[in-house]
């Protein structure tokens, strides 16, 4: 099982231990400030969603709090914050509220000077118990065990690249690669310049380790 297994898994098992309305393993940057995701809704969190959450991406109250914390824990957003002072913040109003979420509690699994990799459980309405954020850590040890095991066998070649690990739009321009689309006609769809699809698609390739359309097209079948 490589880290795109395990993403996927984790989003789609954790909400059977805590009711989550959506969940994701989130790899924060913590240098550049910038967050990617694995969802258990893909079409939940569109390019403009992610560009809404960089944009506070600093101001976040569990990526203070976790970021750069070897000791970091399962934690809610209401820990951190009042709620009702939460929800007065440029975040809250930008970003929670489009993706209507009211309540999020994140569980860090691997912390280290420059990445947060955390699953996040989102909401709405009725809030996170204390005896739902202790179930969660109480795995969150074993987690991180999985999600470094994984990670290992990525760079060792037994597992396929984290396709997972492309951002919302390399994720839709490398599905309509798949679909055999050109350049011209992937910018046509997604309303962009060729010249800006050929740029996603060398990030695609150095995120996957190929050097060819059809290799990119081949590991991401691969990973499907």
């Amino acid at each position: 099982m490589g880290s795109q297994d395990f993403a996927c898994r984790g989003v789609q098992c954790l909400p059977q231990l805590v009711a989550s309305e959506l969940t994701t393993l989130s790899v924060c940057d913590l240098d550049r400030g910038r967050r990617s995701v694995a969802s258990s809704l893909p079409d939940a969190l569109s390019p403009h969603h992610a560009a809404l959450f960089d944009r506070h991406f600093h101001e976040h109250p569990l990526v203070r709090v976790h970021g750069r914390n070897p000791a970091a824990v399962t934690g809610r957003i209401d820990d951190v914050v009042p709620q009702a002072e939460f929800r007065e913040t440029p975040l809250y109003n930008d970003y929670y509220r489009a993706i209507g979420i009211d309540h999020t509690m994140a569980v860090p699994i691997h912390v280290d000077r420059r990445l947060l990799v955390s699953f996040v459980l989102n909401r709405r309405g009725r809030g996170f118990s204390q005896d739902e954020r202790d179930s969660l850590e109480l795995i969150r040890p074993h987690l991180g065990h999985l999600y470094r095991l994984c990670s290992a066998l990525d760079r060792s070649g037994w597992a396929p690249a984290c396709a997972w690990q492309l951002t919302p739009r390399e994720q839709d321009v490398l599905r309509w690669l798949s679909a055999g689309k050109t350049d011209r006609d992937i910018g046509a769809i997604l309303d962009i310049s060729p010249r800006t699809v050929h740029k996603h698609l060398q990030r695609i390739y150095d995120k996957l380790g190929v050097e060819t359309r059809t290799a990119a097209v081949a590991r991401a079948l691969a990973s499907a």
